[in-house]
């Protein structure tokens, strides 16, 4: 079949013979390989394909554990963090198509306007061009081209840039919602898959110990836990940043809020007993932005229990074999960013618990 043009909203691109929802036809190297582990993709947007969603790129939201990795190589090389992570983000894109941080393997996620949908793609119609949206899935799987840095936001860890992305048609993505700041549900969406799972595993009477709990992520995962689990659970949080730590105290979500570094296993779970009157607790979420905190998370975590990874830092290699060394029957669990609902499901907390919005727009918004 041959390339056909279309017209929307003053782009002119052509459309291109085939496409696959999943975005194999996109991958370079290797060829036809699944977009997430390929180490290059098309970001050659002068043709479009079936399925694909063109937009114009304003925002990326780095992850947590890649943007500090980042901060921490240009550390090693004597430079400014934000002229680091521009240059890391730049190098990424040009080589590979896409940010997917070589190191930690991670990526991110983006907000953008409507460009041109592919008129193949069954939600076409409602995407018109302008229209506000953020991908919820990883930016190390999406196609992206980055023209020009504008600014870069440390404490949330985004990138204002001019750019394009392209979305496959089996990626979710969710409608910016009119009631909050962009910056702060960029930082909700971020995470949006987090307090859901925590949703469909606490139990009330639970014990429960959160890593990094004064993050994004894991203030969403304490909360959500405090709510599912109600006055019967009990809730700790460990946090090593001394201002999160405060932040974390002051929303009254967790019985205890622990100081401590989660690369420290026997110390943390020494501490978590103490917390918890003597008992390994019933689940383990992990939401650190480090390397090597897999242990304390099984260690404080009782037989039968469930240890559940959110962070992309986490080494499943040493997750699986740290266990199987210390004898710990633990459930291990892949955390998945993705949950029917959860964008919404995660936007409501901002409207229903004020606290933690006021805590969210002040860091991030």
């Amino acid at each position: 079949m041959a390339d056909t043009h279309a017209q929307v909203g003053g782009t002119l691109r052509l459309l291109g013979a085939g496409g696959d929802p999943f975005g194999t036809h996109r991958a370079l190297e290797p060829e036809g390989s699944l977009p997430q582990p390929a180490q290059r993709l098309s970001n050659d947007f002068t043709r479009i394909y079936a399925g694909e969603l063109l937009l114009a790129v304003d925002t990326l939201n780095v992850d947590a554990a890649s943007f500090r990795q980042m901060e921490e190589e240009g550390a090693r090389a004597g430079e400014n963090p934000e002229v680091a992570v521009s240059r890391l983000v730049r190098q990424t894109v040009e080589s590979r198509g896409k940010q997917h941080n070589p190191v930690t393997g991670s990526g991110g996620m983006l907000l953008g306007r409507v460009l041109q949908a592919h008129p193949g793609r069954p939600d076409a119609a409602q995407l018109t061009p302008g229209t506000r949206i953020a991908t919820l899935v990883s930016l190390s799987l999406t196609p992206l081209r980055v023209d020009r840095i504008l600014a870069i936001r440390t404490p949330s860890a985004q990138l204002d840039i001019e750019g394009e992305a392209v979305l496959f048609a089996t990626g979710a993505y969710a409608r910016m919602p009119d009631d909050m700041p962009d910056r702060l549900a960029l930082a909700v969406l971020d995470v949006a898959g987090a307090a859901p799972q925590v949703a469909r595993l606490v139990k009330p009477g639970a014990s429960v110990c959160i890593f990094g709990a004064g993050g994004k992520s894991g203030i969403l995962c304490a909360a959500e836990a405090r709510r599912t689990g109600g006055k019967t659970s009990r809730v700790i949080g460990i946090e090593s940043h001394a201002p999160f730590a405060n932040d974390l105290r002051a929303l009254g979500i967790c019985d205890d809020v622990l100081s401590l570094d989660a690369r420290d296993p026997a110390a943390v779970r020494s501490a978590v007993l103490a917390a918890n009157n003597g008992r390994e607790v019933d689940l383990s979420f992990s939401c650190v932005n480090v390397t090597d905190a897999e242990m304390s998370a099984i260690l404080v975590t009782r037989d039968r229990g469930i240890a559940y990874f959110f962070a992309m830092s986490t080494s499943f290699t040493k997750a699986a074999l740290g266990a199987e060394g210390v004898g710990k029957d633990v459930d291990l669990m892949i955390g998945n960013g993705f949950a029917h609902g959860h964008a919404e499901h995660s936007l409501r907390m901002m409207r229903e618990m004020p606290a933690i919005r006021a805590l969210f727009e002040k860091r991030y918004g």
